[in-house]
């Protein structure tokens, strides 16, 4: 259906015969992969404008359990099929294939392979290939809802009340309905559920642990946060979601939030050195005007092209940190830049 596949470029000892920089006069070149692509065309296309600017010569490659079903996978360079996320066999597949292609650069998309990843930095350090996650303990707080509410807690930062659903009925905080029941571990507004009193609570068929929070009224940010390779905060830029679909904003608007980027710098310091590459957290301004944060995700977020449109292009910067070419990264982002998104097709 379209997928074609590079050469394998190693020797006979298994190294690499594909350099970074092409040589004197010649572009830099480099090869990444954007990992369970999925419908990622928006960031695909940040990392290949971002290329241009940055005059690299730049091939994409995409991985995904179908990638013939991958309309990013379809849109990239090069496409492989690698195991599920999830399974014992997807780090080596991974590794093997960024071994044969020479990849540089790995992007992760989704949070059920993120902490496999972390994991296994090392491992692909080893052969050459660079990959954009935080450490384990960062991806740990993060993928677990009640972990970053207690980790929000001691950071000092506000965030709803939040309990495991297990201790709701014992809990002794104060409560008031409506409440939001969660997965401890979801993502994408899969399996959200707005309960208000108590019988609705129990009467929730539920097959996965859950949390329950604290409702928040308000207008909702996402905003995304671009750490270095020494895990510095270099860049905070919020939208608003004006309207979400499937858990993804489908109109937004960059904005310069004063409370969000406090929140920003009180969280980059409570992560300290481990955090590397895109991350975004989420979160609700009051009609008081004060911020709460309900999510923190270590990863591009799906809004990121707003951000990327704005000025804030953590694509190019990654690039640039890879091939250690001159920095551009900085906080000079553009403010009310309005994102319309609308339903785009792949054809075969």
């Amino acid at each position: 259906m379209g997928i074609s596949q590079p050469p394998d470029v190693r020797d006979e000892s298994g190294a690499s015969r594909l350099p970074l920089i092409a040589g004197v006069n010649q572009r830099p070149r480099l090869r990444m992969l954007i990992s369970s692509a999925g419908r990622r065309v928006g960031l695909l296309r940040a990392f290949r404008s971002s290329a241009d600017a940055a005059g690299v010569d730049l091939e994409v490659f995409a991985c995904d359990v179908e990638p013939e079903w991958s309309s990013a996978c379809l849109a990239s360079d090069y496409a492989f099929a690698v195991p599920p996320a999830t399974s014992d066999g997807f780090i080596d597949a991974v590794l093997d294939l960024c071994a044969r292609h020479a990849i540089a650069l790995v992007v992760p998309t989704i949070d059920t392979e993120l902490m496999a990843f972390a994991k296994a930095r090392a491992r692909f350090a080893a052969i050459g290939t660079l990959v954009a996650v935080g450490e384990p303990d960062v991806i740990a707080t993060a993928r677990d809802k009640l972990a970053t509410a207690h980790f929000l807690a001691t950071a000092g930062i506000a965030s709803p009340k939040t309990v495991d659903l297990a201790d709701f009925p014992v809990s002794d905080l104060c409560w008031t309905w409506p409440l939001i029941a969660k997965p401890r571990h979801g993502s994408s507004s899969r399996g959200i559920h707005i309960v208000h009193n108590l019988s609705e609570l129990e009467s929730l068929a539920l097959d996965e642990p859950y949390i329950v929070q604290e409702m928040l009224c308000g207008r909702e940010y996402t905003v995304n946060l671009f750490f270095d390779e020494s895990g510095k905060l270099q860049c905070a830029i919020p939208h608003q979601r004006l309207k979400v679909r499937g858990g993804e904003v489908e109109k937004g608007v960059t904005s310069r939030e004063p409370g969000l980027c406090e929140i920003a710098d009180d969280l980059a310091c409570a992560l300290g050195s481990r955090p590397f590459g895109a991350m975004c957290f989420q979160a609700i301004i009051d009609g008081d005007g004060r911020a709460a944060v309900f999510e923190i995700n270590a990863r591009f977020g799906g809004g990121y092209p707003l951000a990327h449109r704005a000025g804030a292009t953590f694509a190019r910067w990654l690039i640039e940190q890879r091939l250690d070419l001159p920095r551009t990264m900085g906080d000079d982002w553009e403010d009310n830049v309005v994102m319309l998104r609308f339903d785009d097709a792949v054809f075969v």
